[in-house]
């Protein structure tokens, strides 16, 4: 099974992604997690450009194919080959938040961003992709004053986050869930925890 989790920056998608991952191990499940950007030596060094390297100016389209180049080589690397072995694979985004944050909110062609990102997976999609929806203002309040490149983008950049991938969600894979970010940790866990418990995990 290939697992997505996605959503507003703030949105508590890491400590989701561990307790996930916990609660598959403990039901006999193998788990592979990974980030996308990121996993692979390349994707790692474009994870610095795309995030830390603010002296490196990024037209949105080069920023779009960046994240595209290390989603193609964590595919290849990584995910098809867990997959291939019988893992359970948890991925922190996917192509999803590429077609939300620089099409969505970003202004480029979102058909082009899911064709391109197409050739970019070789076609895999995940079994389920999981949303964490938040409000932007309260998402900005969890971030505080440690920001990267994108999440400085400021309110209205982050309100056409939120939107675009409620709006963009039943296209990323197979089956999709939205889950509340606004309450607490154990009841947006078990939300998740059943919506996947219903597909069989």
């Amino acid at each position: 099974m290939f697992i997505s989790l996605d959503g507003i920056d703030g949105a508590g998608k890491s400590t989701q992604i561990q307790l996930l991952k916990s609660w598959l191990t403990e039901r006999g499940h193998q788990v592979a997690c990974f980030r996308d950007p990121g996993a692979t030596r390349l994707g790692e060094s474009i994870r610095e450009i795309l995030l830390h390297r603010e002296d490196i100016p990024l037209s949105m389209t080069a920023e779009m194919l960046l994240y595209m180049s290390a989603r193609a080589q964590l595919v290849e690397e990584q995910i098809k080959p867990a997959l291939a072995s019988g893992m359970t694979v948890i991925c922190d985004r996917f192509l999803l938040a590429n077609v939300v944050y620089q099409g969505s909110a970003g202004g480029l062609n979102i058909d082009a961003l899911w064709s391109i990102g197409h050739v970019a997976t070789a076609g895999l999609v995940p079994d389920v992709t999981v949303v964490l929806d938040l409000d932007a203002e309260l998402a900005a309040q969890r971030l505080g004053a440690s920001q990267d490149r994108l999440e400085k983008r400021g309110l209205p950049y982050f309100r056409a986050v939120r939107q675009g991938f409620l709006d963009q969600l039943p296209k990323a894979g197979r089956h999709f869930f939205v889950a509340d970010a606004s309450q607490s940790i154990e009841l947006v866990h078990q939300s998740i925890r059943d919506y996947v418990l219903a597909l069989g995990a």
